[in-house]
């Protein structure tokens, strides 16, 4: 059994915001795959989808981005899913729109809503799917990762969305190291 969770910010006023953007790509995946996302236990949304006989849960963390790690923690629970079985999708300040950079494991980068999986997990040794977002020095960080992307930013986004959903597909049946071989870049 597989937990893949994109963080993110419950509510339609957050719902195109680049803290979003992990919500954004699993939206992007269970299109894709044609899961709804039809449960709500352990503060968060979440459907389970079944991939050659395994359970794979996909999951958007009903919690406010800096308490993700409730929501992860508790499907994990939950479900008995062990840590090398799950994978965080998030945004990442560091790196540009457009970008997608998948990782074994690493500090939260300042990543709130990963932080807090990092702490309640106690090992940062967790698979990750960071996709850019940018940072404009001017705007203070809390008002930055809160606003909308452009346009042309979405138009962008669109490509990293499929590639980053392709990338989960290719997860439920390999490796990690064999995914960050193939679609980071």
């Amino acid at each position: 059994m597989k937990l893949i969770v994109g963080l993110g910010n419950p509510g339609i006023e957050y719902e195109k915001t680049r803290h979003n953007a992990g919500f954004l790509l699993i939206d992007r995946l269970c299109e894709k795959i044609g899961l709804k996302l039809d449960k709500s236990k352990c503060k968060a949304l979440y459907g389970i989808y079944r991939h050659n006989g395994e359970k794979i849960i996909i999951a958007k963390p009903q919690t406010y981005m800096n308490l993700s790690g409730q929501a992860v923690v508790s499907l994990m629970h939950f479900y008995d899913i062990d840590v090398n079985d799950l994978i965080v999708v998030h945004d990442d300040l560091d790196l540009p729109v457009g970008k997608l950079r998948l990782r074994a494991q690493g500090s939260s980068g300042g990543q709130k809503g990963m932080g807090n999986i990092i702490d309640l997990l106690g090992t940062s040794k967790i698979d990750r799917m960071r996709i850019g977002i940018s940072n404009d020095k001017k705007i203070d960080t809390k008002d930055y990762v809160l606003s909308s992307f452009s346009k042309e930013e979405f138009k962008i986004l669109d490509e990293v969305f499929e590639k980053g959903a392709d990338a989960l597909i290719y997860a439920f049946d390999h490796d990690y190291d064999l995914v960050m071989s193939k679609y980071n870049g």
